[in-house]
């Protein structure tokens, strides 16, 4: 089947009409030319060059057959339009499809040459030149209309659209509005009303037609027309403002005062805001009525009973001259309202008012009952007020007092923020505690040991308890109240999780306030509650200090065997158990005490009671005991500072016996010589023990055996001519200083370098094998010559 020929190409196909292009080139020469070209003249040139529209030969008929083939021609162009618009084909496409008829434009080349042109064009001249070559604007043209019969054709056009727009939307309100403004330009005034009465059939509730409907009435002083319309709207929209303000600002212009006034009543009687209470009060104002005016506050204040209304309202009366009425009006409030939110504005304007009355008194102690009646935390400006006022009119303990207010309020800011902020709790106390007022130190006492902490952990109750202890004191030393201290130590001494944790202070501190008021039996029951609760070696100590003091030696050793049963691992109960049977001159129970002591299995500081016992020995003068002690601690444990004191004991031991003798000065001075040689026998026998063990038993301890060698050695020189040095000193070791490998996790990373000790008989033993080596050198070497 043959293809048609377009309708806009005449009898031509697309193929004969197409213009070909030339196939892009690739560019290869990329430096810049030498004369640059710019892009207007090539848009000029291109406009020259650009061939003539080839467009279809006009076609001519001359008779009936030629007629009836144009216009079948004609219906089948149309149909073909019509059927690509129904099926969204494009005309200019014909049978083709879109892919068919696509232009390939060449690929666009890479700039590499990238050096800017020695003609720039800058963007402003791109678009001055697009604004020149841009075509006018088409707008349709003016018309004039000259006779009725155009004027009247012209209406009903534009009637007839206006009503099908409206048909198609009635919802839309500018619609209505066009409309009835289009009747009003005509000065067709009926016929714009009623577009405006049917627009308000379709939303009523639309406050803006109602304004819209009332200018155009005014605009045209159709008055009567507008007051209708204002009634209807306020009737029917009493809660919109703006119809209220506008109805009443035509009366005003037009003079009617008594009318806007009864408007104003028609208005308050809905209860408007606190805005239309104020334009009713305005609007009486300015004509003088100030009664009116008072009677519409007196309304405004019933209707809002709000801070700021009484403050408006006293501040009415005071610029009118009334100073009494508006005291009374903020006394009134002061009555209904101290207990509101904004109370604080109401005293701050209540103060000013009385300081411009000139009545300091008065206005201080509207601030003081401000101070003590409104919570602190929204007392901030009043406060601040309060400290100013007090700097001009107040005297030094006025100013002190404002102060402290200032900080108080602080303090308040800071345990409101944070309650268990125990140190803000501290210095809110001491600034109380300065001021010096009692009521108020027990009232900031009792809120802050309210706050207790939320976890029953120690590390949360140490800043905490110190708050009661605080009490406690002030109770005891300021305010004297002897039942209130003892309340507030049993309280505190209740509220502790003893099974938990528990502080030992707090029982000694009331304890010791028991005996202050010579209670001993309450003291004995507070500290035995203790040990029965919460024992800790504090309380087991200042008890038995306490018991002692008051001489009961009986109560003393119950004390040290609960202690001793509570924890019998304790070397320091031990000891003081044992020096207090020793005080007593029972020295049998005192060593019983120290068996049972070294019996333990488990101790926490054992060195301690061993030294102990021993020195205990060494007093009562029992040097064979001391000896068997020593005898004992080396079998427990071979440290080195058991044998340095063993020897020290062993050199001195004699001496204190020879000290009691009765011989004559040259006997006494020769028993003693014998006796010192005796001691620096003994004392050589445990050091020759002691360096034994080290070389057989623990020969990897080599710094201790050197160090128990010095010590032999400065023993020996201590002796003087009894003394010899040269028995040590042929056992002292060498010095050397090596290296060894540090080993770490990743491996060998470097070397340090240590002091290790030589022995003499490490060094013969190194020469022995040295000769016995050579030996065997030697003899292979004979037997190899054979």
């Amino acid at each position: 089947m043959a293809k048609e020929a377009e309708p806009t190409l005449g009898f031509l196909t697309r193929k004969e009409t197409e213009v070909r292009l030339p196939r892009s080139t690739r560019v290869k020469n990329k430096t810049p030319a030498p004369i640059q070209i710019t892009a207007e003249q090539i848009l000029r040139e291109a406009r020259e060059r650009q061939e003539a529209e080839i467009r279809p030969p006009k076609q001519k008929i001359t008779d009936a057959t030629e007629l009836s083939e144009y216009r079948l021609r004609k219906r089948k162009e149309f149909e073909d339009l019509i059927r690509r618009v129904r099926w969204n084909i494009k005309p200019t496409l014909g049978f083709l499809t879109r892919k068919e008829t696509e232009v390939r434009l060449p690929r666009p080349t890479r700039v590499k040459n990238k050096t800017p042109a020695p003609i720039q064009i800058t963007a402003e001249q791109i678009l001055r030149e697009a604004r020149e070559r841009q075509e006018a604007e088409i707008r349709p043209p003016k018309q004039k209309i000259t006779d009725a019969t155009e004027l009247s054709e012209y209406r009903l056009r534009k009637r007839k659209e206006f009503e099908d727009l409206i048909r198609r939307v009635r919802w839309n309100i500018s619609v209505w509005i066009k409309y009835a403004q289009w009747e009003e330009s005509q000065k067709d005034f009926n016929r714009a009303r009623s577009v405006w009465e049917r627009a308000l059939e379709v939303d009523y509730r639309n406050h803006t037609l109602w304004l819209k409907y009332a200018q155009v009435e005014m605009k045209n002083k159709f008055l009567n027309n507008a007051r209708n319309v204002w009634d209807r709207a306020v009737t029917l929209l009493p809660r919109v403002d703006q119809l209220w303000y506008k109805y009443i600002h035509m009366e005003e212009m037009l003079g009617n005062v008594a009318g806007a006034r009864q408007i104003f009543q028609r208005w308050m009687s809905w209860m408007p805001d606190q805005q239309g209470w104020l334009s009713y009060i305005k609007f009486e104002l300015r004509y003088n009525e100030i009664e009116r005016a008072r009677q519409i506050f007196e309304r405004f204040v019933q209707c809002h009973p709000k801070v700021a209304a009484w403050i408006r309202y006293a501040k009415f009366e005071m610029k009118n001259g009334e100073a009494a009425r508006s005291r009374n009006v903020y006394e009134r409030a002061v009555e209904k309202r101290a207990d509101d939110e904004e109370a604080e504005q109401l005293f701050v304007a209540f103060a000013e008012f009385e300081e411009r009355c000139k009545e300091s008194e008065r206005a201080r102690s509207i601030y003081k009952f401000a101070l003590d009646h409104i919570p602190k935390g929204r007392a901030e400006d009043l406060y601040r007020k309060f400290v100013a006022f007090e700097k001009q009119y107040g005297d030094k303990e006025g100013i002190e007092d404002a102060i402290v207010g200032k900080r108080r309020f602080q303090y308040e800011d800071e345990v409101r923020k944070n309650p268990l902020n125990y140190d803000s709790w501290f210095d809110f106390i001491r600034l109380e505690e300065n001021v010096g007022k009692k009521d108020r130190i027990r009232e900031v006492y009792e809120r802050a040991i309210s706050n207790v902490p939320p976890a029953e952990e120690k590390r949360y109750w140490q800043r905490y308890i110190y708050l009661w202890i605080n009490y406690a004191f002030y109770e005891e030393l300021d305010a004297e109240d002897v039942e209130r201290t003892r309340d507030v130590y049993r309280q505190c001494l209740k509220l502790i999780p003893h099974e938990k944790f528990s502080f030992a202070k707090l029982w000694l501190l009331a304890a010791q306030f028991e005996i202050r008021q010579l209670n001993l039996k309450a003291a004995r029951q507070i500290l035995g509650n203790a040990i029965g609760k919460a024992p800790k070696d504090k309380i087991f100590k200042k008890y038995i200090e306490i018991e002692l003091q008051l001489g009961n030696i009986d109560r003393g050793r119950k004390l040290y065997e609960k202690y001793l049963e509570w924890a019998p691992e304790n070397c320091y109960a031990w000891s003081k158990y044992a020096e207090l049977e020793r005080s007593l001159c029972e020295t049998e129970r005192a060593r019983e005490i120290f068996e049972l002591a070294i019996a333990q299995p488990a101790l926490d500081m054992p060195e301690l009671l061993w030294k102990a016992y021993i020195d205990f020995e060494i007093s009562e003068g029992e040097f064979e005991r001391s000896r068997e002690l020593y005898e004992r601690l080396l079998d427990r444990t071979k440290h080195l500072k058991v044998w340095i004191s063993y020897a020290k004991f062993e050199a001195s031991a004699m001496e204190e016996d020879a000290k009691g003798s009765d011989l004559a000065e040259d006997d006494l001075q020769e028993h003693h010589h014998e006796q010192k040689k005796q001691c620096i026998q003994h004392a050589r026998r445990v050091f020759e023990k002691a360096i034994n063990y080290y070389r057989t038993s623990a020969p990897e301890l080599k710094e201790e055996r050197a160090m128990l060698l010095e010590e032999w050695l400065n023993m020996e020189s201590s002796f003087g001519e009894l003394g010899d040095i040269s028995l040590v000193q042929a056992k002292l070791p060498k010095k050397l200083k090596k290296r060894r490998q540090m080993v770490s996790e990743d491996g060998p990373a470097r070397y340090e370098e240590y002091i290790d000790y030589m022995f003499p008989e490490e060094t013969q033993t190194t020469n022995l094998k040295i000769l016995e080596a050579a030996y065997k050198w030697k003899k292979q070497k004979i037997s190899d010559e054979d």
